[in-house]
């Protein structure tokens, strides 16, 4: 069995109830009373990634009452970092304070950010760069939001673990944008099969199908780091495949619902049918994977980016006693079906953050983000290799993906052909390595 340092079962599941019954009674909503940011009465807030899923980060963070400023924006591209901070300025004037000065750009834009004298750091760029990311702000002593997922690799996976370990330490609020945990549909359904609505978990099913994301072709004069930048969802140094960037979710759900331990093996297939040509890189458009957990209970995942076919977000937990939908429902002996308030969860991980961090109570969702990342990074390795892929050879062995150097006329780690393609990267079953 593993010994990756996980969050004990026992703790989770103390921990989970409490959140859920702080969520579901509107108590986490409750974030200002009798409350003090870290250094004083305003939390000073920076951004780090400021795309589309970033700014509204940002913007569901502002949203929470009581006193905060938001004195940074960060992004490699200026034109992003300066639409962020046009657009958050707009919803959110008397909490944002951006001069010129403080609006960065740049590979070295997440240092200078996190020097501006904040309390709260949210890392939302592309997730290949949040290991990187994530050990600065933590060093530096602040508080910690990060996107999902939280590695790409073997390595990035390790020193989540050890960063991890600092947060703890540094006594750090961190919460991951895996947003299904703040919400009370899933928080409740969860707790009722722990509970032993089902039973033991037998197996489990999860489905991340839909028809896909944006394209972002190339322009003339970009370097190829820019170009893979700007289409960062289509290589694995920076999204790292729709297992890993998309599918997190749904991985994390069914980790959850397990009880918390990770799969220690998996296998599968996957390929590259629809989403092909020069705009799509070199990942796959789907993966299907059978996991083990350490009890013998299975996960059986699926993915696709495809459009026309059937689509479904979700994981269903069959036991003994029945079957449950993590989504609110559950079938058999126990049956159940969710009839409380309902919460948006990006909205909701905000909430509790600023009330961990002004209550001064001890939380790190760091370690689950980095495990629930890392299962689908194994996925990956199974299904790019078409072998059986067990987890403590992934973390000890896995390849380092990302470049040597960062810099806009640097190498990244795959080369188009001289047509500008990327089918000769494509992952081949039976000849890729996963280690």
């Amino acid at each position: 069995m593993s010994k990756t340092p996980t969050v004990s079962r026992r703790d989770f599941l103390s921990r989970s109830s409490k959140l859920a019954a702080a969520v579901t009674t509107g108590m986490a909503l409750d974030v200002a009373r009798g409350a003090h940011a870290a250094g004083g009465d305003t939390l000073k807030i920076a951004l780090i990634g400021c795309g589309g899923r970033g700014t509204a980060a940002a913007a569901q963070c502002l949203n929470v009452p009581g006193p905060m400023k938001l004195v940074a924006v960060a992004d490699a591209f200026e034109d992003a970092a300066r639409k962020a901070a046009a657009s958050l300025k707009r919803q959110h004037e008397a909490k944002v304070d951006l001069p010129a000065d403080r609006v960065f750009s740049g590979f070295d834009c997440f240092e200078k950010a996190i020097a501006c004298g904040v309390d709260l750091v949210l890392l939302c760029t592309p997730p290949g760069f949040r290991p990187l990311h994530y050990r600065a702000a933590i060093e530096a002593g602040k508080h910690v939001f990060m996107e999902k997922p939280c590695c790409v690799d073997a390595p990035g996976f390790r020193s989540l673990l050890e960063t991890n370990k600092l947060a703890d330490r540094k006594n750090r609020k961190v919460v991951v944008g895996l947003n299904i945990r703040h919400t009370p549909t899933y928080l409740e359904t969860v707790k009722r099969i722990h509970d032993g609505a089902i039973g033991p978990v037998q197996f489990l099913r999860a489905y991340g199908n839909n028809a896909g994301v944006w394209v972002r072709p190339r322009k003339p004069g970009q370097t190829e780091m820019e170009y893979q930048m700007r289409n960062w969802y289509y290589f694995v140094w920076l999204s790292g495949d729709l297992n890993v960037e998309q599918h997190v979710h749904m991985l994390d759900l069914a980790n959850w619902a397990h009880g918390e331990e990770h799969p220690v093996e998996a296998n599968g297939m996957g390929g590259r049918q629809v989403r092909k040509g020069k705009d799509f890189g070199h990942i796959y458009d789907h993966h299907c994977v059978e996991y083990t957990y350490a009890d013998g209970a299975k996960l059986f995942s699926q993915c696709r980016h495809i459009p026309g076919c059937w689509g479904s977000g979700s994981v269903y937990a069959h036991g003994p006693g029945g079957q449950a939908n993590c989504s609110g429902t559950i079938e058999g002996a126990s049956a159940w079906r969710y009839a409380g308030p309902k919460v948006d969860g990006h909205q909701q991980e905000h909430h509790d953050l600023i009330r961990f961090i002004r209550e001064n109570i001890p939380h790190n969702e760091g370690y689950y983000g980095a495990t629930s990342s890392f299962t689908a990074v194994l996925g990956r390795m199974a299904t790019y290799s078409g072998q059986v892929v067990r987890w403590d050879d992934a973390v000890a062995k896995g390849p380092d993906e990302m470049p040597a150097r960062f810099a806009w006329d640097a190498k990244p780690p795959l080369l188009p052909d001289p047509d500008g393609g990327y089918e000769h990267a494509v992952a081949g079953p039976g000849v890729y390595q996963a280690f």
